[in-house]
């Protein structure tokens, strides 16, 4: 029943909630009635078109993420591998995805043979959303202006912002190059994005804006078309092989970076298996380059 309240507050309707627990509609219903009944309290408010919680509803929502994560974690806290086994659900930004993040997972892997890590990409709100609501065991994202109360914050790597452009721009002035050329936007739904954009403005500089992409990937194709310049984090590891781009630092002197890191429950019991995927990370960036070669290397 507490999964079911829990899944009736994360997809927002009975019916969503019931397609994502696995019950009928009616089943639903008759176990948010038997919770209300069993405590004497109003959990919902159902005046309006969609149930909504009520004030004793958030609350009891939030006790309810505890116990059904404390329920979750018994066996791995009693069989004494500290939760190094089963299943670790893992958010990842999408810059982290090419390198970083494969990389330090097979390194996770080679040492704890039994723990399967799942991957699941995202911007970095929604992924701290999903860890705030105990639907990821803990995410790799850029830095928040602020963490959620609740969370923690495990730094990870510094990554500079770079300006790239093809091999075709000769010029090497990177803020006439941003007034000059058609400027490949980082998302601004994304953080690294809006920290792009706040230099942008703090600078003065004004670019012709072409198109609004996520993943470094396309950004950096797009860019080696010819169709235009952009600004990225420089991957605290790079793919082997990559892209010919011209790069260009921002600032000689403080140029802006984005922090990338581990948001996870400060409550979790799985404290020791975020520790080891935090390690990998940092092994992982400490090699920097992401190759057949260097995975046999730090194996």
């Amino acid at each position: 029943m507490l999964r079911t309240l829990i899944a009736v507050a994360d997809h927002g309707t009975f019916s969503a909630a019931a397609d994502a627990v696995f019950v009928t509609h009616a089943a639903v219903s008759q176990q948010m009635r038997a919770l209300e009944e069993q405590w004497q309290v109003a959990i919902f408010d159902r005046s309006t078109r969609t149930p909504e919680l009520t004030p004793i509803g958030r609350a009891i929502l939030a006790k309810a993420r505890e116990v059904v994560r404390a329920y979750d974690d018994i066996v791995p806290s009693v069989m004494g591998d500290d939760g190094l086994s089963g299943r670790f659900t893992l958010g990842s930004a999408p810059t982290a995805l090419t390198a970083l993040v494969p990389f330090a997972t097979a390194i996770l892997k080679a040492r704890y043979g039994d723990l399967h890590v799942a991957l699941f990409p995202g911007l970095t709100t929604n992924l701290i959303h999903q860890v705030e609501r105990n639907s990821l065991d803990a995410a790799l994202v850029s830095k928040p202006p602020v963490v959620p109360r609740g969370l923690a914050w495990c730094p990870i790597a510094s990554e500079e912002l770079v300006l790239i452009t093809s091999r075709r721009v000769t010029c090497t002035d990177p803020v006439r190059i941003l007034r000059t050329n058609p400027f490949i936007r980082f998302s601004r739904d994304a953080v690294v994005g809006s920290i792009i954009e706040s230099w942008l403005q703090a600078n003065g500089i004004d670019v012709h804006d072409s198109m609004e992409m996520v993943g470094l990937e396309a950004i950096s194709s797009l860019v080696m078309a010819d169709l235009g310049v952009s600004i990225i984090p420089e991957p605290c590891v790079q793919v082997f092989n990559p892209l010919p781009l011209r790069r260009f630092s921002l600032a000689a002197d403080n140029p802006p970076h984005r922090e990338l890191g581990l948001v996870h429950p400060r409550d979790t019991t799985k404290s020791r298996v975020i520790e080891e995927v935090a390690a990998a990370m940092r092994r992982a960036t400490a090699i920097g380059k992401f190759s057949s070669e260097t995975i046999a290397g730090a194996l």
